[in-house]
């Protein structure tokens, strides 16, 4: 295998001016040369036998996100704490000390005033972020918290832990406003609210996932029938529908009012991965491992397509704004646009990398990923033309090795460097990247002094292909 400087010695060489030490002469001397880079990564003053953490987390980052409004990133880590950063500087400004364990997860409220982080001490945390101060300690857990969300409108946190509960908890007082137990095996994991906040629905290893009143705090539902772990559930748009998927091969749908299964849908040969409802609530898609999006009409309840073409698992899938394309992310290193209509592919991303969380931009016209923005090339306008998409000027992307424009290598990351995690602000054309190591650097970048290459998608002489590609110049 080619080494990255064989590959691309011109984006190395950029790599190599942003994070040496910055009273190295040849930084001091010619990084003038990448003025498309309008914030650096923090790096240290000198050369050091020891390359370490000079401002920072300690330990490895488990989560980074960036705020509702895009000011702040919240990134939480194993060595106990939350930091606060200032992404129009790239400066720590908040220190959130006081867990005792790891922070698994870190989520700011819909309005960003609060950030509430889920602990390994079996707490939940809340944190003013124009203070950087505690503000609630959300005690009654008994084994670890492993996620927190807020619901829609920021009244209510949910807390999933280790002792096999669900734990609702106002945020004006932080008081517990109900304890929601009903697992009778293995920790929760995960925790989800329906759009209008009603409902909550929650799995664990225990094959089933509950469903609760968050006005009573009181179980609505305990949606059994899955004779392997449930991986997934998901609310249909109006709240009425719960689809959940299952390592047993199956898509199960439950009627929210009643608790009750409605079908069980059956044709994955191997674990379903995750579901999502289109948004008219008319279809769901379920991705899977064995390679295969399928395609399930709600009213029916029967399958009304297979999505072929993938050669290793389907981590995710997700509808469009218009409900007629969707696009799935999978282990083999691409990303796929489907017709729904056609059932064939119309376009295919060779990320080189294995994407799990991803949605479509309002226009249906790019897709934000866990790692960056993948630009289309068509879209499916409300005609039902296939149309090419307009394309951005630029669209970010954080791979491995990579941080990529437009689909081309642009900078090279050292090893140290490398991500556990990452977020984007399109917007701000902004990145933010916590490595193993502990560190949490934020770069952003002015894409009009960027050579006139990097400006247009890289496309492929391959129909239908999108590639990673490289430029030089």
């Amino acid at each position: 295998m080619r080494s990255s400087i064989e590959i691309a010695p011109l984006q190395v060489y950029y790599s190599g001016l942003l994070f040496t030490p910055r009273s190295s002469l040849i930084r001091v001397g010619y990084l003038k040369n990448i003025p498309w880079v309008t914030m650096e990564p923090k790096v240290a003053d000198v050369w050091s036998s020891l390359i370490q953490t000079l401002e920072g987390h300690t330990m490895s980052v488990r989560s980074a996100v960036f705020s509702p409004d895009g000011k702040l990133v919240a990134s939480a880590s194993d060595d106990t704490t939350v930091r606060l950063w200032d992404t129009s500087t790239g400066k720590q400004c908040g220190l959130l000390e006081g867990h005792t364990d790891g922070v698994n997860s870190a989520v700011f409220s819909p309005d960003g005033e609060l950030v509430a982080s889920a602990s390994g001490d079996n707490t939940v945390r809340l944190w003013d972020t124009s203070t950087g101060k505690q503000c609630g300690l959300l005690e009654g857990h008994t084994g670890r918290v492993y996620a927190a969300v807020f619901s829609p409108n920021g009244k209510l946190v949910a807390s999933a832990s280790g002792d096999k509960t669900v734990r609702l908890w106002d945020t004006s007082t932080g008081k517990q406003c109900g304890v929601l137990e009903g697992h009778t095996t293995h920790v929760v994991y995960w925790v989800v609210f329906s759009s209008d906040g009603k409902l909550v629905a929650s799995e664990s290893g225990d094959f089933t996932v509950g469903l609760w009143d968050t006005s009573t705090g009181k179980q609505c539902g305990v949606l059994k029938g899955h004779t392997r772990s449930v991986n997934s559930a998901v609310f249909s748009i109006d709240g009425k529908l719960v689809a959940s998927v299952s390592d047993d091969k199956t898509v199960r749908l439950w009627v929210t009012s009643t608790g009750r299964k409605c079908k069980v849908l059956k044709g994955h040969t191997r674990s379903v991965n995750s579901a999502v409802f289109s948004p008219d609530g008319k279809l769901v898609a379920s991705a899977s491992d064995d390679e295969t999006v399928r395609l399930w009409d709600t009213s029916t309840r029967k399958q009304c397509g297979v999505l072929e073409g993938h050669t290793r698992q389907v981590n995710s899938a997700v509808f469009s704004p218009n409900g007629k394309l969707v696009a799935s992310a999978s282990g083999d290193g691409t990303v796929r646009l489907w017709d729904t209509t056609t059932k064939t592919t119309i376009e295919i991303i060779e990320t080189h990398d294995t994407i799990k969380v991803m949605k479509f931009s309002n226009d249906g016209t790019y897709l934000h990923t866990s790692h960056g923005i993948l630009q289309l090339k068509s879209s499916l306008h409300s005609g039902g033309n296939l149309q090419p998409a307009p394309p951005l000027t630029h669209s970010l992307y954080v791979t491995d090795r990579w941080i990529t424009c437009n689909m081309k290598k642009l900078l090279w990351l050292p090893v140290e460097y490398r991500r556990s995690c990452s977020a984007l602000n399109d917007t701000a054309n902004l990145i933010v990247i916590g490595s193993g190591c502990g560190r949490v650097i934020l770069i952003s970048f002015d894409f009009t002094a960027l050579p006139a290459a990097y400006l247009q998608p890289s496309v492929s002489g391959i129909a239908g292909k999108s590639f990673l590609g490289l430029v030089g110049y």
